[in-house]
């Protein structure tokens, strides 16, 4: 029966593995320019997600996999659950996680800087004929990503020898003991993975916060589809009017432009360029209403019009996920705190749950049933990592308030999907810390795990636990009596989370300060938004139409619509270009 649960706990990561795959997979099809799509920076891009994705989400397979040897009824351990089999079961979910933690920090520092540099030595273009164009676009990228394999060298380096923190505010427990790494290969990769957390924190608070706020707001906000007929009728009008003012500046000259003033003359080349906008948006828009698209196409407008509702009632549901998210996060935040054993000499790790958590408490009596805490972890992270791709798409790339690269859907350019990709790598990791250790602590520590706090005086008094529930008290790092050590098995993942903000306090204290800078920075984000009136539709279609004539693109405006065609049908447009 324990082989069964273990093996349908297992099966179960692998068909979210499977789902995380095809997120990643559409998140790079949707936002890469069709006529720049390359096998390289695809596969790169859809590995990388995938993997750290698939790093966060091996925490409820943790929690259950531990958690399946006790019994929180009777709070003792299961007939089967031998000290020699939770050992197994926690030595192969440390393997799974160094592995994971090892791929994700090789792909995050070497695999999308070779990626990104490989791309760039095909950009600078060796001829095609030539046979050693790649030996030279290998060794070139190679060249390049050197610095970065230093960076790396230097940094397991530092973690080798960098003195461990030994220092618990005089607390001697036997899970302190645990988290103080004397392997040094072990302390070296909490230490690159405390620094990369820590890069990943400040664009976790910049870009995941805004992206919470923004993505449900525009979720609600958003037109039902751009073809829109009274989107037609207004454009129509704007332009009649736009040409009626041209007109009207045109007749003060008499028909010689060399009459009109610097200021008129100012006026109409606004107007101009105001008309030219209008007529592509026109243009954009007929297309839109049908022309030249497919009945594929046509039912899918159709069925988006009709389903506008649902998205908008899909938009006030994840408001108020963000916003109970929001509630659970400060909660814990105040009661580490206010309750940390060791305050800031062990990164405020929480001894016991001291405010009641509504997500932590959701998800560790939902627990009790798998997969149902799987759906809701897996939906929850989902959810950020949607609102992270919105953040980056809002704000865009930038280096000193100077945007470098704009995220946008179909947009894209390999290289800002390469930098996107590893921010979103980055922000993920952040977001991993987030959720263990303040959305849901006591379920990513210890699940519903429960242990029965009670010395029993003669054999008969072990009854007492099954039959009075008094005696059953959930598992917590503070409970370190030799009942709570024989059952409460603490999840690989928050021990990991926990050892670097032990080993490493520093860290711990940035990590924790910086949740309430997540906190605020999504508070005045979402207030902003909420009550600011945007036609999103309309803004939309206005940047396509920008773009499309500074790129000289007004002959080829069906590729815009190409790109939403390719995302519902599924097929390469013909007019892209060929990957090599």
């Amino acid at each position: 029966m324990a082989l069964v649960r273990i093996s349908l706990i297992w099966a179960g990561y692998a068909f979210v593995v499977g789902i995380l795959l095809a997120v990643a997979s559409v998140f790079v099809h949707v936002y890469q320019t069709p006529r720049d799509r390359y096998p390289s920076v695809t596969f790169t891009c859809v590995i990388a997600i995938t993997s750290l994705l698939a790093t966060v989400l091996l925490l409820p397979v943790d929690v259950a996999l531990v958690s399946s040897t006790t019994s929180s009824k009777l709070g003792q351990r299961k007939e089967w659950a031998t000290q020699d089999e939770v050992d197994k079961i926690t030595y192969s979910l440390t393997v799974f996680y160094y592995v994971l933690y090892s791929l994700d920090t090789l792909l995050c520092l070497l695999g999308i800087p070779f990626a990104y540099f490989w791309y760039e030595g095909y950009d600078e273009g060796a001829t095609e004929t030539d046979q050693q164009t790649a030996g030279r676009r290998f060794w070139g990228a190679l060249k390049y990503t050197m610095s970065f394999i230093t960076i790396l060298i230097i940094l397991f380096l530092v973690g080798l020898f960098i003195p461990a923190s030994r220092d618990t505010n005089g607390i001697n427990l036997d899970y302190f003991k645990r988290l103080l790494n004397e392997n040094r290969g072990e302390r070296a990769l909490t230490f690159v993975l405390a620094v990369l957390m820590t890069i990943g924190i400040c664009l976790y608070i910049l870009y995941t916060s805004t992206g919470l706020a923004l993505f449900p707001i525009n979720l609600m906000k958003t037109a039902p589809s751009i073809s829109n007929p009274r989107l037609r009728a207004s454009t129509a009008v704007q332009l009649e009017t736009n040409r009626e003012q041209q007109r009207q500046v045109e007749g003060r000259c008499t028909g010689n432009p060399d009459l009109l003033s610097s200021k008129d003359r100012r006026e109409l080349d606004t107007l101009a360029r105001e008309e030219r906008t209008l007529i592509q948006r026109q243009r954009l828009v007929e297309e839109a209403q049908g022309e030249g698209w497919s009945c594929l196409t046509k039912a899918w407008f159709k069925i988006e019009a009709v389903f506008h509702p649902f998205k908008l009632l899909g938009g006030i549901l994840l408001v108020l996920v963000a916003l109970l998210t929001w509630v659970s996060m400060l909660l814990t935040a105040v009661d580490k705190a206010k309750n940390s054993i060791c305050k800031n000499l062990c990164g405020y790790i929480l001894g016991h749950v001291g405010i009641f958590n509504p997500f932590n408490w959701a998800l560790v009596q939902s627990a009790n049933i798998f997969p149902v805490d799987y759906a809701i972890f897996t939906m929850l992270v989902l959810f950020f990592f949607c609102s992270s791709v919105a953040g980056i798409a809002a704000v865009g790339i930038r280096f000193l308030r100077v945007r470098v690269f704009p995220i946008r859907q179909g947009h894209t350019s390999p290289q800002a999907l390469l930098l996107a990709t590893d921010m979103l790598m980055l922000i993920i990791l952040a977001f991993n810390y987030s959720m263990s250790m303040l959305v849901a602590p006591q379920y990513a520590t210890f699940g519903p795990q429960s242990f029965c706090d009670r010395a029993p005086e003669s054999p008969l008094d072990q009854s007492d636990c099954s039959n009075n529930k008094q005696f059953i008290k959930p598992c917590s790092v503070l409970a370190d009596n030799p009942a709570a050590q024989q059952v409460c098995t603490p999840s690989i993942g928050s021990t990991l989370l926990n050892s670097v903000t032990l080993n490493f306090p520093f860290f711990g204290v940035v990590f924790f300060w910086a949740q309430f800078l997540f906190l605020g920075l999504y508070l005045v984000t979402f207030l902003t938004v909420l009550f600011r009136s945007q036609n999103f539709g309309e803004r939309q279609l206005d940047e396509d139409a920008e773009e499309a004539e500074e790129e000289g693109l007004l002959a080829t405006t069906d590729r815009r619509f190409n790109v939403t065609r390719q995302d519902i049908t599924g097929r390469a447009s013909r007019s892209g270009r060929s990957d090599n």
